[in-house]
């Protein structure tokens, strides 16, 4: 049987409460995925050129184009559901799943959508609907629809992508024996300059000579 491309709905940020799905009638003949690396120049002593540093990772981008039709030139599907006979009914489907707001959550639903390989964790953030073919008395026949959907991930998610490593989440740390403050900066947050801040943050007045078993607290960075 043909495998369809499916979008499940959830109430909840973890997608673990699901509230719905769609599965589409005739399946995208492409898919486009965007990946966007923001980076932060900065300006050098040489006049060649400038460095840059490595800022975050955007959120990716799925966009995908699929049809409805009514007309009857769509077979039914292979798994028993019926076979579309309206396009505005079946729209108003998919915007149920994907769309509509959902008043338990305050917003429209966390989303997956699976097909093949892919599995995208996302939400809805736009929606092209092309009306190509009518009846005599001006209802939609056919549809083009192009939903555009951006990834979203959990904290938990992020947290785990981030290894735990992140210089925007709270570290605590053991001091050893020959560690310095300014060394153990650089070890989180990639960079020395910060001892000065994060001494005070701790109350420290000799941010060289550590006592070895104490626990340092290294905040996130403000902007």
């Amino acid at each position: 049987m043909l495998e369809k491309l499916t979008i499940y709905s959830y109430k909840d940020e973890n997608l673990k409460q699901q509230t719905g799905k769609y599965i589409v009638q005739i399946n995208p003949e492409k898919y486009n995925q965007q990946f966007c690396t923001r980076l932060d120049t900065k300006p050098t002593t040489d006049t060649a050129g400038v460095t840059t540093k490595f800022v975050v990772q955007e959120p990716q981008d799925l966009s995908l184009e699929f049809y409805l039709d009514s007309t009857g030139a769509v077979p039914a599907p292979e798994d028993g559901r019926p076979a579309v006979t309206s396009v505005p009914d079946e729209l108003n489907k998919f915007k149920a799943v994907v769309y509509n707001y959902n008043g338990e959550i305050h917003s429209p639903n966390y989303l997956r959508v699976l097909w093949g390989s892919l599995q995208f964790d996302c939400r809805l953030v736009s929606m092209d609907i092309e009306y190509l073919l009518f009846s005599p008395s001006g209802i939609p026949l056919r549809a083009k629809l192009a939903p555009k959907f951006t990834q979203y991930l959990s904290p938990e998610k992020i947290a785990l992508k981030a290894k735990k490593s992140s210089p925007d989440l709270t570290h605590s740390r053991t001091v050893i024996a020959g560690d310095s403050l300014p060394l153990m900066c650089y070890r989180i947050y990639g960079d020395s300059k910060y001892y000065i801040a994060i001494a005070r943050e701790n109350g420290l007045t000799d941010f060289r000579n550590l006592e070895p078993g104490r626990q340092v607290f290294f905040p996130p960075l403000g902007d």
